[in-house]
């Protein structure tokens, strides 16, 4: 049996898949609401397929707890955070669930981390536990690191379709750890050594991270001097080795805007570019409300409950909020004491997390005067007609509206 800890954005598709492939999987979470949830057929969050693989899953007879299971092998998926100061991983959470596992596995099982974590965690924060405890590595408790390589909005197919990199002390454990996910993903599948898993995946949300800041970048360069960053992003990717981004207003998610600091706690006055990139995308909310302050100034607005935020997702056709730019924004509003004066719209988010938070477009569009738009929801690509005599800040290049501002 697989014991999946962690039911959250990668934990829950995981457990869904295992078992909707014939293997017996049970769930554990520490949130009792969470599981009691799924305990009623419902799912936790949306996402496109997600639905239909849970009733197959259910189906197959998957299992969910708020308590840890006897199990041969045990999939850790739990929040592995940044420390503010440090910048270093914060393993507690990840920590707590291997003293749990610890509680109960029986010797021989397999604890497969596959929360992200900055090179040398497992070494640091987990061997040690297990050793604490007097089990032998290797013998006793085997190891093994399997980031997830996934995206909400496309999660059900990237976990089928995406290569996976396996980190194993010995190829034996390897195979078999192989053998557990090739029972669902069709992709390639890597074994190699611990350490290099753990930093293969921090690298590549690092590599994306100053893709995005480079655009960010150029945005701001761009707009310092009046030029139009879109048309020579246009121009510039017509170069057969050129591939730029385009900007936006922040990078969110529990990926991009979280892994790439692990290297810099890790790594000060080595991953310089990495810290670079990193305030630079961290940037970008103040940025946008620059922008939104020079807009309301040439149009002579000074009544800041006409403005209105079209999005507070991380990201398109999700409703994952996780280090949303948006929500970043409204924080440093909120710190200047007129944070409470937007009005606050997203088809995704149906309970009020803001104040002003609007759960109609149509009421949301006629209560306001300028619209900044934050996230390109398939809603608002489909609705674009409803923003005619608005004014516009389109930081997602969606709009090409006569009033239309963009970063």
């Amino acid at each position: 049996m697989v014991n999946v800890i962690g039911l959250g954005y990668i934990g829950l598709p995981t457990a869904l898949m295992l078992a909707s492939h014939g293997i017996e999987v049970q769930g554990t979470d520490y949130n009792k609401n969470l599981i009691n949830t799924l305990k009623e057929g419902q799912t936790t969050f949306k996402e496109e397929g997600l639905d239909e693989l849970f009733s197959s899953a259910v189906k197959a007879g998957i299992l969910f707890s708020s308590e840890y299971q006897v199990a041969d092998i045990y999939i850790v998926s739990v929040s592995t955070p940044y420390d503010n100061v440090s910048k270093k991983v914060n393993a507690k959470y990840l920590k707590k669930a291997v003293e749990c596992i610890l509680n109960v596995c029986p010797k021989g099982a397999i604890i497969i981390i596959e929360s992200t974590i900055s090179p040398g965690t497992i070494d640091r924060h987990v061997r040690p536990l297990i050793k604490e405890r007097g089990f032998i590595v290797g013998s006793d408790i085997h190891l093994a690191h399997a980031p997830e390589r996934i995206i909400p909005g496309n999660m059900i197919y990237e976990l089928l379709h995406n290569n996976r990199t396996i980190g194993v002390d010995s190829k034996e454990i390897g195979e078999r750890v192989k053998k557990l996910y090739a029972s669902f993903c069709q992709g390639e599948i890597e074994i190699t050594d611990i350490r290099t898993a753990e930093m293969t995946k921090v690298v590549e949300n690092t590599f994306r991270d100053i893709n995005i800041a480079y655009a960010n970048e150029l945005a701001k360069i761009c707009r310092f001097d009046n030029m139009d960053v879109y048309e020579i992003i246009r121009i510039a990717n017509k170069h057969p080795r050129v591939n730029i981004l385009s900007p936006g207003p922040g990078v969110g998610g529990h990926c991009i805007s979280v892994d790439p600091w692990f290297l810099v706690g890790d790594y000060p006055g080595l991953a310089n570019i990495i810290l670079a990139a990193r305030k630079i995308n961290d940037s970008m909310p103040e940025f946008v409300l620059e922008r939104i302050y020079n807009i309301m100034q040439e149009k002579g607005m000074t009544d800041v409950s006409r403005v209105g935020f079209y999005g507070l997702t991380y990201k398109e056709n999700v409703d994952d909020i996780r280090e949303s730019p948006t929500l970043q924004m409204l924080r440093i509003m909120e710190k200047h004491l007129c944070g409470c004066s937007v009005k606050v719209y997203d088809p995704f988010i149906k309970e009020n997390i803001v104040p002003n938070q609007i759960h109609n477009l149509d009421q949301f569009l006629a209560e306001i005067d300028l619209v900044v738009l934050l996230v390109r929801h398939n809603e608002i690509v489909n609705n674009i007609e409803k923003l005619e005599g608005k004014i516009v800040l389109d930081t997602r290049k969606i709009c090409e509206l006569e009033e239309t501002y963009r970063l």
